[in-house]
């Protein structure tokens, strides 16, 4: 803390322009002030005592309660013993109001409040719309201890809210069972308030601070601003159904509709002379290949149902898929070791990044099945690869294809080149699997595993990262699956479109490990070879349904899992929001 100079040198012009970080704090902030008070302007009688007195004793009431009425969300029971602490630590004394006015630093934070909605939350989170008639009150009725507990707590309330919300995001990760963790992110509010805001030079850029770093965060935050302007200037007409899909130079009734909301989200850089007799023409279909290359569609130009059905979504809903992507990049560790690797469930993309978080790789990749094997999210850090590798089917797959397989044939593992194994991973002798072997497998007394090689179902490579769902990067021999725009097929690993080159990328600083290294490991190495990675890479899976890349182009895709609606659903419910 600043040293405080002695108060017999302090005028009255002193007191004024005093820096707020140098005003005493705590019950002695009362007594030295009213001391100055006594020196420049005259004592300080039993009223100005009992004013302090009677703000401190409604401040300590409503920090204990952990209730205060007149807010939006009046029950602040889980950030009651910070608010306690804070007040405490200041001998229950406003934080917010010096000399019976708001400080510059309240008037700062109540700014950013009201503008909560350009950082992806609701302004009305943080009484937005209050603001201005508490502050008339306050001024209107200058040191009614009241008022001035009821709008210092309000603003110290509002204020940790929006630090942390902006901070870690609202909701904790755990409550969707994300294996994502922001506890070691977590301010401790109290201090932060003391030291960085309530005493701040700069309070706009002390928020700026608070906010993630990372690049694509900073796009993302950019683009929802584009769309909240967009929200203003309204949808426009809806495009009319169609009963079967259009292809160029057919007849579409909503050409005129269809060019204005092209033009509306930046599809169509520019007005095109519409042919007559509502023609779908080649400029159009432009315009539309763009906008489905940025919804997760193909890309052909043709107006189908699903085209039309993302094109007539209200901008409201792409403002809360923008909204969301922000609060998930807000749960995302504070920094990594190294670069991450990065794979977007949504999006089926693999990204790898180099220092500065500049992109390396980007490639598509499989995800689980949305409806029954979804692949987790959660971080980790891939610590070996394996070349070759021996696929271990897990008991539920045996259970559920391969046993059902053996019924009808009984040299399917012969013919798809698995074998039995017991739980130890030796091999079990005998081409011919009988009943009782059967009845092992269903139990998971006995193990099946698929031999390395091309047509193993893990490809020629996999990536290893400790996790408890068992889930991992891999190759896979099915490359034809990688064309289509929805790639949810897999029991919930991860399969990757070029193996070789995140190989490569992984082992770049451990020579000899260079592509062509990798290439022979894979065709022609010894089998089920592991190689460690040195240091370890993080890895992140994570579920974000809006995606700006580095061009600023803005893309969207399919709630596949259906988080989005899960993470509304929660929300809507208002604070306190569920711990996790």
């Amino acid at each position: 803390m600043s040293n405080v100079p002695a108060t017999s040198h302090l005028t009255s012009w002193q007191l004024q322009k005093q820096p707020h970080c140098q005003r005493p704090r705590g019950w002695r902030k009362c007594l030295i002030f009213a001391i100055a008070l006594t020196l420049t302007w005259g004592a300080v009688g039993p009223s100005g005592r009992a004013a302090c007195d009677g703000v401190a004793a409604r401040l300590r009431a409503i920090a204990a309660s952990g209730r205060l009425p007149g807010m939006r969300w009046p029950d602040f029971s889980d950030y009651r013993g910070l608010v306690e602490r804070t007040y405490r630590e200041s001998g229950y004394q406003p934080l917010w109001i010096a000399q019976e006015k708001p400080t510059p630093q309240a008037l700062a934070m109540i700014g950013a409040l009201e503008q909560a909605g350009q950082k992806g939350l609701d302004p009305d989170d943080y009484d937005a719309a209050l603001w201005p008639g508490r502050l008339q009150q306050v001024a209107a009725t200058p040191g009614d201890s009241a008022v001035v507990a009821r709008f210092d707590a309000a603003l110290t309330i509002n204020a940790m809210r929006y630090i942390s919300n902006l901070h870690i995001g609202r909701i904790n990760p755990r409550q969707f069972h994300f294996g994502i963790s922001v506890a070691s992110k977590e301010y401790d509010l109290p201090k932060f308030l003391e030291q960085q805001v309530v005493h701040a030079s700069d309070l706009p850029a002390v928020l700026q601070s608070v906010e993630p770093g990372y690049p694509g965060y900073l796009r993302t935050e950019h683009a929802l601003q584009h769309y909240l302007q967009l929200e203003q200037a309204g949808d426009g007409p809806r495009l009319p159904p169609v009963t079967h899909s259009v292809h160029p130079g057919e007849v579409y009734p909503g050409t005129a509709a269809l060019e204005q909301r092209l033009l509306l989200l930046g599809d169509l850089p520019e007005p095109v002379a519409l042919p007559a007799n509502d023609i779908y023409d080649e400029a159009l279909a432009h315009g539309v290949e763009r906008f489905q290359a940025r919804h997760g569609l193909d890309a052909d130009g043709i107006l189908g149902r699903r085209t039309l059905h993302a094109l007539n979504l209200p901008i409201a809903r792409r403002v809360q898929q923008l909204q969301d992507a922000l609060e998930r990049w807000r749960w995302m560790p504070a920094d990594f070791s190294t670069p991450p690797i990065v794979v977007n469930i949504p999006e089926f993309v693999l990204r790898a990044y180099r220092t500065g978080y500049q992109r390396a790789l980007k490639m598509n990749v499989v995800v689980g099945r949305a409806l029954e094997t979804q692949t987790p999210i959660f971080t980790s850090s891939i610590e070996r690869i394996v070349f070759r590798p021996y696929w271990d089917v897990p008991v539920s797959i045996t259970r559920g294809e391969i046993v059902p397989e053996l019924l009808k044939n009984r040299n399917y593992l012969t013919e798809k080149r698995f074998e039995i194994i017991t739980r130890q991973g030796a091999p079990v002798a005998g081409a011919m699997v009988n009943n009782q072997m059967l009845e092992d497998l269903r139990r998971g007394s006995l193990m099946v595993r698929q031999q390395p090689g091309p047509d193993n179902a893990l490809g020629l490579v996999k990536f290893i990262f400790p996790n408890s769902h068992s889930v991992y990067l891999h190759g896979t021999p099915a490359t034809r699956l990688f064309s289509h725009p929805r790639r949810d097929f897999s029991h919930g690993c991860i399969r990757v479109q070029h193996p070789a080159a995140l190989a490569a990328f992984l082992l770049r600083k451990q020579p000899p490990w260079d592509l062509t290294k990798v290439r022979d490991s894979m065709q022609a190495g010894p089998d089920d070879s592991p190689v460690a990675v040195r240091p370890p890479v993080p890895v992140l899976i994570l579920y974000v349904t809006a995606v700006v890349q580095t061009d600023g182009s803005v893309h969207f895709f399919d709630d596949i899992y259906g988080f989005d609606r899960k993470l509304n659903a929660v929300l809507a419910r208002g604070m306190p929001y569920p711990a996790g």
